[in-house]
């Protein structure tokens, strides 16, 4: 399965890759509330281990805005919050489990086994934006009646900013989504494939759809 682990205690986080990598999984890992939330939104996950207590949003906050985005992936709270109402609040929300710290590694697999066997979580087809089409299934993107053909980083930058149309993307979050956590990937590189984007996506006299928000990140949508 494909799990985002989101959890700000270092070590821990590094025990949870650890352990379910061991495990068979493909495990992406981040510790910031928002990074987390448009990772969530641009990723087809099978599982999120989400804590609760983070910087940024916190994870009740997280769990309530992919469900108004009607996503739909399984959610397993991680916390030392073990009060009967933060578990009822957790899942009332829209959580799956919810698991109180410490836990046992055993214990979490079983979990993560079960959701396993719920199967594959239905994601959305395709993204519009303007005459911008993207097929997350065929991996296909079309502007108009125009194919654009994309490169494996080009298509996971377009479809990262895609599926966070309309919200700024920072740039930590483009890096680490794109090429993956503990790369070394700098600004100018990232830049780089984005005017390569740009130069696909954009062709003269078409609407610009990538708009960079300075000191931020980058955006995708119509300029008004």
């Amino acid at each position: 399965m494909r799990i985002l682990v989101v959890e700000d205690d270092i070590q821990m986080a590094r025990l949870l890759l650890q352990g379910l990598t061991e495990e068979g999984h493909a495990v992406h890992t981040c510790g910031d509330g928002w990074d987390a939330l448009s990772i969530a939104l641009a990723g087809a996950f099978d599982l999120i281990l989400l804590d609760v207590m983070l910087p940024g949003i916190d994870g009740y906050e997280i769990v309530k805005r992919l469900r108004a985005q009607r996503d739909a992936t399984p959610i397993l709270m991680l916390t030392a919050r073990d009060a009967n109402q933060d578990v009822v609040d957790g899942l009332n929300l829209g959580a799956d489990d919810y698991l109180t710290k410490p836990f046992s590694f055993e214990v979490l697999t079983a979990r993560v086994r079960a959701v396993a066997r719920r199967g594959a979580i239905a994601q959305p087809v395709s993204s519009h934006i303007a005459d911008l089409t993207i097929d997350h299934g065929f991996k296909e993107v079309h502007r108009g009646m125009r194919r654009i053909n994309l490169t494996r980083t080009e298509y996971a930058l377009l479809e990262l900013l895609a599926r966070n149309a309309g919200r700024v993307v920072p740039r930590d979050t483009l890096i680490e989504a794109v090429w993956g956590p503990g790369h070394d990937v700098e600004n100018n590189t990232l830049d780089a494939f984005v005017r390569l984007l740009r130069h696909k996506v954009e062709h003269p006299g078409e609407a610009k759809l990538i708009q960079t928000v300075r000191g931020l990140g980058y955006s995708l949508r119509e300029e008004s």
